[in-house]
């Protein structure tokens, strides 16, 4: 059935779905705050880099148990009440990470709000997938990707101009309290709006359906154009099988190992990370830096390549639908292998300084920074949004919940993998960690086009 551009069936998903995407906006903000407090904490703690380190990835751990909580947790109090005590905890994860007086009790806050973070990594992509009708499921799925680039974004603005104003992270700021805090405590608002929000969106239907709560079901399958709902609860409860919230013991295979789709899915969390595209924006600025050009050119890069990666998540939203999900992802995957293979060959046969530093003088740095860029470009409009399209649409309605949830704690766990390992590799040269990266997108290519199948178009009682 065609639909106007004004019909409420395609306005109604995309408002609930803005809300939900809101967890992943959040998700990205809290990742990303903390890079411009990294020297006021070293100095107000009298921290080492290694209990820094560990203090910084407590967030990453706390989002690997988060999403294997998660999944359980939106199965058994539903999916919007999920999203209600996720805000709370990014609320509660930001003012306490602004209010801490040791390294310990900012570590345990940090995880906290690492817990909402890998929290809202399984909730959001779920709803989304169940809420969206299948023929814009990919754009609003989609969101999630965009979501957490604005908040890297305006995190980074955020903290640029409470440090400008200010004069440094560690200066007084409003109240006369440092400038630091301040930086965590922004986000309150955010999960306000959060958590506020999540009041005034309808529960998913396939959740009410698990509940014998049919008639809401079909109420708000109507709400959100589909044109028969008594019909589709039918087949959600067909699909559904059981009426108990999905657990890990049903992802086994006979065999005792975990259901193959529940592989592809892991696997496309670990490729996600393992292409190393946080190393881009945890650690550009100091790489751009330490390869010859200024502090300010290089700050001024890592906004660029933050742009970059919002104006290609843009072109995904366009195009996810009309192209499908493979190849895109095929397509990313080539980008990434070849402008990272550069990367690591520019790296590589750089000229050292006395540090044995590499140097990237004139065109070679710029050739550096051009492929950096494109790479950002190649994965902005695959893998990024893709895997959460697919994450959230590939698993049927019993295990949704359960495999969402490993396939995202197994992604945290590839992240910080990646964060902790970048910069031993990096001292042991930075074309041997590019070259890395290229051989994991080389290996993505691979593994989409023999093990991923096209999900564009299908309802997940279809799948």
């Amino acid at each position: 059935m065609k639909r106007s551009k004004s019909d409420p069936g395609a306005a109604y998903p995309a408002l609930f779905s803005s809300v939900a995407a809101l967890g992943g906006f959040l998700f990205g903000y809290d990742t990303a705050v903390v890079n411009g407090t990294i020297g006021a904490l070293e100095r107000h703690f009298r921290a080492d880099p290694g209990r820094l380190g560990f203090a910084v990835a407590s967030a990453l751990l706390g989002s690997a148990v988060g999403a294997i909580i998660a999944g359980r947790v939106a199965d058994r109090a539903g999916r919007v009440q999920a999203m209600r005590w996720t805000a709370l905890l990014f609320a509660a994860g930001s003012f306490g990470s602004g209010i801490a007086e040791s390294l310990i009790t900012f570590s345990i806050w940090r995880f906290l709000g690492g817990i909402a973070v890998g929290a809202a990594s399984v909730i959001a992509p779920a709803y989304i997938a169940e809420v969206a009708p299948a023929r814009i499921r990919g754009r609003l799925g989609s969101l999630q990707q965009l979501a957490i680039v604005l908040g890297i974004f305006l995190a980074l603005a955020v903290n640029d101009l409470i440090a400008h104003t200010a004069g440094s992270p560690d200066a007084p700021f409003w109240l006369g309290v440092p400038a630091w805090r301040w930086m965590f405590w922004v986000e309150v608002l955010p999960s306000a709006l959060y958590g506020g929000g999540a009041f005034f969106v309808p529960e998913s239907p396939r959740y009410l359906v698990t509940r014998g709560r049919e008639k809401e079901a079909a109420a708000v399958l109507a709400r959100i154009g589909e044109p028969e709902p008594a019909a589709r609860v039918a087949e959600i409860r067909e699909s559904i099988g059981s009426e108990r919230p999905s657990r890990l013991s049903d992802l086994r295979a006979p065999g005792g190992l975990v259901l193959p789709i529940v592989w592809v899915g892991i696997a496309l969390s670990v490729f996600q990370q393992f292409v190393g595209i946080n190393v881009i924006f945890y650690y550009s600025t100091a790489l751009w830096h330490s390869v010859g050009f200024t502090e300010a050119d290089s700050m001024r890069i890592s906004s660029i390549t933050g742009i970059i990666n919002i104006a290609t998540t843009l072109i995904a939203i366009a195009f996810v639908d009309r192209f499908g999900r493979r190849p895109l992802l095929l397509a990313g995957s080539v980008g990434m292998a070849l402008t990272l293979g550069a990367m690591a060959w520019l790296f590589a046969t750089a000229p050292r300084d006395a540090a044995g530093a590499p140097v990237l003088p004139g065109a070679h740095g710029m050739a550096a920074l051009i492929a950096a860029n494109l790479y950002v470009f190649a994965f902005g409009f695959s893998w990024g949004p893709v895997v959460w399209v697919l994450l959230g649409e590939m698993f049927n309605n019993r295990i949704r919940g359960a495999a969402l949830a490993l396939a995202a704690a197994a992604q945290w766990v590839a992240n910080w993998l990646v964060t902790l390992s970048f910069p031993p590799l990096a001292k042991a040269g930075l074309g041997f960690a590019y070259g890395l990266y290229a051989a994991a997108a080389a290996l993505s290519f691979v593994f989409v086009l023999r093990w991923v199948r096209e999900t564009k178009g299908r309802t997940l009682e279809q799948m």
